[in-house]
């Protein structure tokens, strides 16, 4: 698995690429992108220069949601949740050493989430956030790490966490 420390997730706006060149500047070691309000072709418009951004810099790129996508831009991989394509098939469908996010709900989850294909969770959100609308209650640092203490995957805590 690649440096999960300091993980982006970038949305869609008119600032991305220069958001994205800053976040690579402070050190930011993955990029996942979040463009979920926008058509498929003009999310590959977005993404395209994002991609190449991010591979003069060796940051990862990974796509929220859509495999098939991921797969289109040649993304280092993909980041599921609970509702999205299963876990299982997309193992299946995609190549060596791409990368399975998921982002589970529950302990069962969370423990079986390697077995059916996962390479590392989102788990969260850690603190309350405003930019996932049905993020739930935020969970508190206990609560992420004793979830953490459930797996051996890396896992990445998402939702509310920013610089301040």
């Amino acid at each position: 698995m690649r440096d999960l420390t300091l993980y982006l997730v970038a949305g869609a706006g008119p600032d991305v690429q220069q958001d994205i060149a800053a976040a690579i500047h402070g050190g930011v070691t993955m990029v996942q992108i979040r463009f979920k309000s926008l058509s498929d072709r003009d999310l590959i418009d977005l993404a395209e220069p994002v991609m190449e951004l991010c591979k003069r810099h060796q940051i990862p790129v990974i796509v929220n949601d859509r495999l098939d996508l991921a797969l289109v831009l040649n993304a280092d991989g993909v980041h599921l949740g609970v509702d999205d394509l299963p876990l299982e098939s997309a193992s299946e469908m995609s190549p060596e050493g791409f990368h399975i996010g998921y982002s589970p709900e529950s302990d069962e989850q969370i423990r079986t989430a390697a077995e059916r294909g996962a390479t590392y969770l989102g788990i969260g959100s850690v603190y309350t956030t405003t930019t996932k609308l049905d993020a739930g209650a935020a969970l508190g640092l206990e609560e992420f790490h004793r979830r953490c203490e459930l797996t051996t995957l890396p896992v990445v805590g998402i939702g509310g966490i920013t610089s301040g």
